[in-house]
């Protein structure tokens, strides 16, 4: 299980990482691009992976992860149940959000062997 205590000290550690409110939501955010949000109503994140990781990750439980069911799903937008999800799985998320939206340099910082 994730709270948003856990989620915000993981977004928040990546370079350049900044959080900021997204309408009802809040949003964590590398270079004003939006990597993950976070829906307090709904005790769910939504982050941004590319359309190899979504396929992945979604494999595992989808009941857990799951790409949001509209065209923001196609773009890789992938819903997370954070009352479910492994804190160790949730980092991994993250961590892949993150790199799909930062700029390479600052990616590499996180991820040294990406591709």
């Amino acid at each position: 299980m994730v709270d948003i205590s856990i989620f915000r000290q993981i977004a928040l550690s990546f370079p350049e990482a900044t959080e900021e409110p997204h309408f009802e939501k809040t949003s964590f955010r590398i270079k004003k691009k939006i990597f993950a949000t976070y829906n307090d109503k709904e005790n769910q994140a939504c982050v941004k992976l590319s359309e190899r990781d979504q396929d992945l990750f979604c494999l595992s439980d989808k009941l857990i992860i799951f790409p949001v069911p509209n065209k923001w799903g196609k773009q890789g937008w992938t819903l997370v149940s954070l009352d479910k999800v492994q804190e160790n799985v949730f980092l991994e998320l993250l961590t892949c959000a993150y790199c799909a939206v930062a700029p390479e340099k600052l990616a590499l910082l996180v991820r040294p062997d990406a591709e």
